[in-house]
């Protein structure tokens, strides 16, 4: 039992006054940003103003409001809702944002002496919704009582959040101070976890499900917005860019792990492949390759060899499974990047340049448009990485394609088989061996696609850039975002990507913060953050099975 974690009779007694400290502690939380956080005016972005809310201050008013929209909520009780639980989340994640300013106020300005009434009182709101939240009893969420809305409504709702996603995301990368950076991303997280705990992720959920093609369309429209939002800023077009190649990557590895169900971990290397192709029959000066055919053409061999590669590594190690598999793909990631530095004209063929790698790697230019210039478009500068940026919308929306197409298929099917029970499946007449291969191949070939973009987003190749680490990030994404999912492996990709970049300023604690959220995750929430159906129901009834173990246990020691 955790600390706020009360009885059930306790939560039956004083239930009743739950809505009220709830209530209390919104109030307080919206009150406290209109108040001092700091003597410092140069700590999270001046939260040292009274009265004139900026930064966290705003995000405790967001929290706030939140609180109190729950507090009344539980006060009438719906049967589609579960405010209680929603209070629970809300409340713990109000605790670490404010404990997160505590600890940034604290190491800026040498103490928690100069943090100001505005902090403090934040700190008993945030308390304050996470008892409510505890003392709430237990209810049980009635699907069938969800409010049915005409197909009008649900369109605008799903327009509405669209938007919200987009002003979001262009606020976030907006932000260069990394704690108020921090303070954001722990107030989304509470936010998004909280709406999912009282109901509202599944009813937002089953609205988008009977308006799948709108949702889709409005999704690929605010990504194709994105770049109006930012006036011309190379440095967030740059994340963004590497981010949809982070992204697809990570996609192609979803076919792997996430329906065949094996464990790469040397994916990274078909990623290089792609790029090594896209750099020899460029245009560089440092090309080694002295055919230039078009760019249609050279993705078209990036897929090709890097498919070829994921032939020949599969071939022989797929009759191996699990930690024998990990370790054998491990090697070969670790067998590309050496040959890369060998392949220099004195250890082997002249294609790399060694350690050298290829650099000045033009910019692409099809039918007389050039990506490296500024082009403008209703009023909006859009730089090289805007230009590269719709380029690669168009790569993951292929990507995404092949994906859904492929797990709907037979073959996806047959992926999903030999990843739940390979014995059995074969024993059913799949051709595993075969189609462990095929998910290899097909899994290759997108990392290669991508590869040969990467290669002139980044007008240079080298080694070092396919490093065993990139190869658990790519795994990372997969496992933190849900194995088998588009929307998961998107969601986990941003953040693993994006984290890194807007946490520089802390860069020797980056590290140890991937492994804590990995720890978090694997202990809370092991399915992904936006788990498929299938390995959520799987999770569930594990935890159902090991909950009457231990109940049975229990029983035998009581006898």
């Amino acid at each position: 039992m955790s600390r706020l974690e009360f009885p059930e009779a306790t939560r039956v007694r004083h239930g009743a006054k739950a809505p009220v400290i709830a209530l209390a502690g919104g109030a307080l939380l919206l009150v406290s940003g209109l108040l001092s956080w700091s003597y410092d005016d140069r700590i999270l972005g001046d939260i040292s103003i009274r009265f004139y809310p900026a930064g966290i201050q705003v995000y405790a008013m967001v929290l706030g409001a939140v609180a109190i929209v729950l507090g009344v909520l539980l006060l009438r009780r719906p049967p589609w809702l579960d405010p209680g639980r929603g209070l629970r989340m809300l409340g713990v994640g109000s605790l670490v944002v404010v404990v997160v300013a505590l600890v940034a106020i604290a190491a800026q300005t040498g103490g928690l002496i100069n943090a100001n009434e505005g902090v403090w009182i934040a700190l008993v709101g945030a308390l304050a919704v996470a008892v409510s939240g505890r003392l709430t009893p237990a209810v049980e969420v009635d699907v069938r009582t969800w409010p049915r809305l005409s197909s009008t409504v649900e369109i605008l709702l799903i327009a509405a959040l669209m938007a919200v996603v987009l002003f979001v995301t262009a606020y976030t990368l907006g932000l260069d101070d990394a704690g108020t950076f921090g303070c954001l991303l722990a107030t989304l997280i509470t936010l998004v976890v909280a709406a999912a705990a009282a109901g509202l992720g599944d009813y937002v959920g089953f609205i988008g499900a009977n308006n799948r093609r709108v949702l889709i369309l409005a999704a690929f429209v605010v990504a194709f917005l994105f770049p109006f939002t930012q006036n011309g800023s190379s440095a967030n077009m740059s994340i963004a860019t590497q981010i949809l190649i982070f992204a697809g990557t990570a996609l192609g590895l979803n076919i792997v792990v996430g329906l065949a169900g094996l464990l790469d971990l040397g994916y990274i290397a078909f990623l290089g492949t792609g790029a090594y192709v896209g750099a020899m029959l460029s245009q560089s000066a440092f090309a080694t390759v002295g055919w230039k055919p078009p760019f249609v053409i050279v993705m078209l061999c990036g897929m090709t060899v890097a498919a070829i590669f994921g032939l020949i590594i599969g071939s022989p190690t797929l009759r191996v499974s699990g930690d024998y598999l990990a370790i054998v793909t491990l090697g070969f990631g670790e067998i590309f990047r050496l040959a890369m530095f060998n392949l220099d004209g004195n250890n082997g063929p002249d294609l790399t340049n060694g350690p050298n790698g290829i650099p000045g790697i033009p910019d692409l230019n099809f039918f007389g448009f050039d990506f490296g210039e500024t082009h403008t478009l209703l009023g909006v500068p859009l730089d090289k990485f805007s230009n590269y940026y719709f380029l690669l919308l168009a790569f993951l929306a292929f990507v995404i394609l092949v994906f859904v197409r492929l797990n709907n298929s037979r073959l996806g099917r047959g992926w999903v088989a030999i990843r739940e029970d390979e014995r059995a499946a074969e024993a059913m007449g799949v051709n595993t061996f075969g189609l462990k291969l095929l998910a290899f191949a097909v899994g290759a070939s997108l990392a290669g696609l991508a590869g040969t973009i990467k290669a002139h987003v980044d007008t240079s190749v080298t080694p070092d850039q396919y490093i065993f680490l990139e190869s658990a990030f790519l795994l990372a994404a997969v496992v933190l975002g849900g194995m088998g999912t588009v929307t998961g492996v998107l969601v986990g990709a941003t953040i693993l990507k994006l984290l890194p970049e807007k946490l520089r300023q802390v860069n020797e604690y980056r590290l140890l913060a991937f492994g804590l959220l990995l720890v978090l995750m694997m202990r809370f929430r092991p399915e992904g953050l936006v788990p498929s159906k299938r390995r959520q129901l799987e999770f569930h009834q594990q935890d159902e099975a090991l909950s009457d173990l231990a109940e049975a246990e229990h029983l035998q020691e009581a006898k």
